[in-house]
């Protein structure tokens, strides 16, 4: 007779069959019923929706979100699949804001097919789909992205309402970025005789210095015999984003993120003094203040670590040949990653205050830094060599949060942005603040993107005459709450707040300082 523990190995097996294709969402008839009931009592699957599980860590705390938001749009495809077949699709908006790399799981999304029934469909965690009944849409107006049904972004920006700018600044512009030349658009517009928008969209193209299109809009809506009145549907205040024509919509994304969050980074912390010191100094204040960042930056990414730890890792008096328990050994692992990758920071801010080199060294250090962190644990063999490689090739989601990162092809030109971002800042603390930030939103790493976050700010907070800024344990649930408001309301006061309020905490620590004679801004 089978003991339990070969049942769940054969259950497993079942689910590693249905995984291969890297499905992480089930129905309940994909799985045998004794399979679906032994894998749930483990945790290897969570039900979301009645007759629908998702793949799940059994190692999870109880209510944990991560399986749910990560599998959200999987989820949404094969459901509508099977209950719509192919004749259903996302809203206007909804199409947008996926065109504009917006791929945070929304409360609700609507899906619109000529078989729904007007009502709304209670998901997990707070989430919720809306079947509007509404008949099909010409097919040349559909596309298939991932799956989902989208209208192309020519036929969405038609379709939205002047609101949608208004509470989707960033995603518009991102949308309007994509738009090369109007052909697309126009064909719709005098189609349809759609004056009024004629007018809103020529209008928020020369907001955004796209004056040529603008032009040609109004332009064509009149040889047609159609009279447009332009009309700016953006609200005063918003951001314009720089016409740039983006290799992709991601980094169309990326900048106009940028540019719509540094004054706000300004605001909350662009009076703050710094003091620049000598090199020798700034370097010695950042020895004295290791043991203090390891604990807390490793604490905040969950790993248990001691001083003693700390103390022995740091002076080579650790031996991973004598540690014997499995979470010992990564809390230990890590620690030593940690204060390698520490002296690799350390050295390109030696190199950055000491003028022997630019930001731009950044660009290739901070992989240096991650496999600084992980090159203990390939000597343990706990992970493939592979690993070092750089950037992560595959999705990589982020534990409790609705923010979705870019899927991993687009990393090619997500980073080297990023990077021209954080150098053509004239700003020191907007560099610090929006390169943590936009490093975690990208999450370009297959580990580490946390830590990696923290020493990239703080690199770039020395090199200008500030602190080291060491982001405590005991404030975990705000930071991350702050950095969630800004990935996925694309609202960064609360984390330029928390930065500045740490930084001041900082002062107060080494004395404060009177504002002193600065460096020539770098770039």
């Amino acid at each position: 007779m089978a003991t339990s523990q070969e049942k769940l190995v054969a259950s497993l097996e079942e689910l590693r069959q249905l995984q291969s294709d890297g499905s992480r969402v089930f129905a309940s008839d994909q799985l045998s019923r004794t399979a679906r009931e032994r894998l749930s009592e483990n945790g290897f699957l969570q039900e979301v929706f009645k007759g629908w599980f998702v793949s799940a860590d059994p190692s999870a705390r109880a209510g944990d979100t991560t399986p749910w938001f990560s599998s959200f749009w999987e989820f949404l495809r094969r459901y509508c699949e099977q209950r719509f077949g192919e004749d259903w699709f996302l809203s206007p908006e909804e199409s947008l804001l996926l065109h504009a790399e917006k791929t945070a799981v929304p409360k609700q999304v609507i899906v619109s097919s000529p078989g729904a029934n007007n009502k709304r469909v209670a998901l997990a965690h707070g989430t919720s789909l809306f079947a509007f009944k509404k008949e099909m849409p010409a097919q040349s107006d559909l596309i298939l992205r991932d799956g989902l049904r989208l209208y192309s972004a020519e036929s969405a920006l038609v379709r939205v309402t002047e609101e949608f700018f208004r509470r989707n600044p960033i995603e518009a512009q991102v949308a309007l970025l994509g738009i090369v030349e109007p052909s697309g658009l126009l064909a719709r517009l005098l189609d349809g005789g759609h004056t009024t928008i004629a007018g809103r969209l020529a209008g928020a193209f020369r907001r955004m210095d796209r004056v040529a299109v603008a032009d040609e809009i109004v332009g064509a809506m009149k040889s047609a015999g159609h009279s447009v009145r332009e009309s700016d549907p953006f609200d005063e205040g918003v951001a314009r984003a720089p016409d740039i024509r983006a290799v992709s919509p991601f980094v169309g994304r990326l900048t106009t993120l940028w540019e719509s969050s540094r004054q706000v980074v300004l605001d909350e912390l662009g009076a703050m003094p710094s003091k620049r010191s000598g090199a020798k100094s700034q370097l010695a204040a950042i020895d004295e203040v290791y043991k203090l960042d390891a604990y807390h930056s490793l604490s905040i990414e969950g790993y248990v670590v001691t001083s003693d730890l700390i103390e022995r890792v740091a002076s080579g008096a650790w031996d991973s040949e004598n540690v014997r328990a499995d979470d010992e050994l990564k809390d230990a692992l890590a620690a030593r990653g940690y204060w390698l990758a520490f002296q690799g920071v350390r050295s390109v801010i030696a190199e950055l205050l000491q003028d022997t080199a630019q930001l731009e060294v950044l660009r290739t250090a901070h992989r240096e830094w991650y496999r600084n962190l992980f090159a203990p644990h390939v000597s343990a063999g706990l992970i493939k060599a592979s690993m070092l490689a750089g950037y992560r090739t595959q999705a990589v989601f982020m534990r409790g949060s609705r923010h979705i990162p870019p899927r991993a092809e687009v990393l090619r030109v997500a980073m080297p942005a990023l990077f021209d971002l954080i150098e053509a800042e004239p700003s020191a603390v907007v560099r610090a603040v929006l390169g943590h930030w936009l490093f975690g939103y990208v999450h370009p790493i297959p580990d580490g993107n946390g830590r990696i976050a923290r020493f990239l700010m703080n690199a770039l907070l020395v090199d200008a005459g500030y602190s080291w800024t060491v982001i405590r344990v005991e404030d975990r649930s705000e930071y991350l709450a702050a950095l969630e408001a800004a990935s996925v309301n694309t609202d960064i006061r609360p984390f330029a707040r928390f930065v500045a309020r740490q930084m001041r905490q900082v002062r107060k620590r080494v004395g404060g300082s009177k504002r002193p004679k600065r460096r020539k801004s770098r770039s």
